[in-house]
């Protein structure tokens, strides 16, 4: 598979990361007239998207739940805007700030400003389906990106998130066959907690040495709720917890936390899931156990590429994923669109591949740029993790 640099990226990530405020939007253009190069994986060839053209003057909108999470800014941003720009599209953005109402205006505003193509990353996926429907009745398409919009008409673009959850629930258990489990499950109105969910059942729910003592949502997938959430539950159980399945790594955040506040963190194993930097140092620290990574480059590239087709009339069950997506998160259904089935609903879709990191692969991430070698190895011992060595 092609590699590509990342400087464009970074220089992207920087003008992005400063969108906000209720309903705040942008308009992002390739900077300096240089020519973008795409995001997924690292390394040093650059290549362009959707053939290096053919999008001339498409204008694609971005709906934002939030902007809170660490890889929206860093890496699924950055990588629609240069798959995007690389095709000759522009992009504009909108970041609701958590509230599902003013995602819903934002998803107006966008299309009055000209959106050919949406893409929305819902905060309710419920709530969303007006606006939806609004943009539908306009004949712009939709991508429901990384969560699930339930209309047969919205394209969705995920990794396998059940795939996510059995991943952790998997290594956990490897490490924990018997005990006293927590589950910190995400927001309750986005699907995505229910595929983790789902996804842990065999080897949790079907293992009959765990005995599972706390298990709630968390809604906004916040830090300090599950903070709260893992405090409780420790005293609850006077601190016997064997081990934690957070279902990403912000809500890890708050678990290790907790964890440490009773001198455990490091000796109860802990899930999570993005590959966000914080995760990664206490992967290496052997605080957190395993991070799921979900190489958001590769999700942003396949949105923003697709996201041109379908501006450009492609029927649904045409659509293609990028051919230079890498081995790690290339789709193990294939690059053609695939039917999804959201509770009896069919939607199309590219679902792409989550990896797991732990202390044996951390290199991986290191080496593909994800992250530099000094800050994911941040405290570490000297030899005692070899990516770190």
């Amino acid at each position: 598979m092609k590699k590509r640099l990342w400087a464009f990226v970074a220089v992207i990530a920087l003008v992005i990361a400063a969108c906000g405020g209720d309903g705040a939007d942008t308009t992002t253009t390739a900077a300096g007239g240089d020519e973008p190069t795409t995001t997924a994986g690292g390394g040093d060839e650059p290549t362009t998207t959707a053939g290096g053209g053919g999008g001339e003057g498409v204008v694609v909108g971005i709906s934002w739940n939030n902007y809170a999470q660490p890889r929206w800014a860093k890496a699924d941003g950055p990588a629609i805007i240069a798959a995007v720009e690389a095709a000759g599209g522009t992009v504009i953005e909108k970041d609701a700030n958590d509230s599902a109402e003013q995602q819903l205006a934002d998803v107006d505003a966008l299309i009055a400003e000209g959106a050919q193509a949406l893409i929305i990353l819902a905060k309710d996926a419920e709530a969303i389906l007006p606006a939806v429907q609004r943009a539908k009745d306009a004949g712009i398409p939709v991508i429901g990106y990384d969560r699930l919009i339930a209309d047969p008409d919205a394209f969705y673009i995920t990794f396998n998130n059940q795939g996510v959850g059995t991943i952790m629930a998997e290594v956990i258990t490897a490490a924990v066959p018997a005990g006293n489990y927590a589950i910190v499950k995400g927001h309750s109105a986005d699907p995505n907690a229910d595929f983790l969910r789902a996804g842990m059942e065999e080897s949790v729910d079907g293992n009959p040495d765990i005995n599972i003592v706390c298990e709630d949502y968390n809604d906004n997938w916040d830090t300090t709720n599950a903070l709260n959430m893992m405090t409780a539950c420790l005293a609850a159980n006077n601190n016997e917890i064997d081990a934690v399945i957070s279902e990403n790594d912000s809500m890890a955040t708050g678990v290790v936390a907790a964890l440490d506040a009773v001198g455990l963190a490091g000796t109860v194993p802990v899930t999570g899931q993005d590959g966000d930097l914080p995760a990664l140092n206490r992967v290496a620290l052997g605080t957190q156990l395993v991070s799921v990574w979900k190489d958001a480059f590769g999700l942003g590239q396949t949105a923003g590429e697709v996201a041109i087709q379908l501006a450009q009339g492609v029927a649904l069950e045409d659509v293609v994923a990028p051919d230079d997506l890498q081995d790690h998160v290339f789709p193990e259904a294939g690059l053609e669109a695939t039917p999804f089935d959201a509770d009896g609903v069919q939607v199309w879709s590219i679902i792409l591949k989550p990896t797991p990191i732990t202390r044996d692969n951390l290199n991986l991430v290191i080496e593909l740029g994800w992250e530099p070698k000094e800050a994911v190895c941040d405290g570490v011992p000297a030899g005692e993790v070899e990516a770190c060595g």
